[in-house]
């Protein structure tokens, strides 16, 4: 049984874009998992998560485990009603911490073939120039696609601050980076992340005509 087959065994695949499962049965694949420390202990919710990872590893792919610690600062909106309260960035490293010790709990770092890996997003974006960023990213995704996408339509008839607007751009960030720097082609999560997770892969297109899935 596949990783694909797996899932759909487990109940647990729900969107899938064209082309990943003979990706992933072609190649050992690279993929991703985002885990947002706002608290001090991941949820009951991440464990789907890090089934994910798991059963990933499992499979022969390599699992990567991101967690935000740059945006964490912002806030992801999806499936919230309201603005998230913002943390202190000494309160937020002090999250990331525990949550990668949760995390080293279940997922093998050790082997020799596909071990796990742990990152930070914070690592590339603390020296980020805003206005390099803006002009470099920000033009490639246009502010209809992002408002068509459910974790941002759903918060149009409440408040959304730009703050929270400019989350899905910075995941999608996320998604290039890795697949520069980690050679990592698949991004998973949550079915709440679905328009974030298509919104990498359109970043990833538009900017270096690479094909990644989700």
């Amino acid at each position: 049984m596949n990783f694909i087959e797996e899932l759909r065994w487990r109940g647990m695949l729900q969107d899938i874009t064209p082309g990943t499962e003979e990706l992933l049965g072609k190649e050992s694949v690279t993929g991703y998992v985002g885990f947002d420390p706002t608290a001090d202990s991941l949820h009951v919710g991440s464990l789907v998560q890090i089934m994910l990872l798991k059963h990933f590893q499992n499979a022969g792919h390599k699992p990567i485990a991101l967690v935000g610690g740059a945006t964490g600062m912002i806030g992801d909106p999806s499936g919230k009603s309201e603005e998230r309260k913002l943390l202190s960035e000494e309160q937020l490293q002090y999250n990331v911490d525990c949550c990668k010790k949760q995390l080293e709990k279940f997922l093998d770092f050790n082997t020799g073939i596909n071990p796990a890996q742990i990152v930070n997003n914070y690592d590339w974006f603390r020296d980020v120039n805003l206005l390099s960023f803006f002009r470099e990213y920000g033009k490639l995704l246009t502010v209809n696609y992002m408002m068509a996408k459910d974790s941002v339509k759903n918060r149009m008839d409440a408040e959304i601050s730009f703050t929270e607007f400019s989350y899905m751009l910075l995941q999608s960030y996320d998604f290039l980076w890795l697949y520069e720097n980690k050679n990592c082609k698949l991004q998973m999560g949550g079915s709440d992340q679905w328009g974030n997770i298509t919104a990498g892969i359109e970043l990833i297109r538009k900017k270096i005509k690479g094909a990644a899935s989700g």
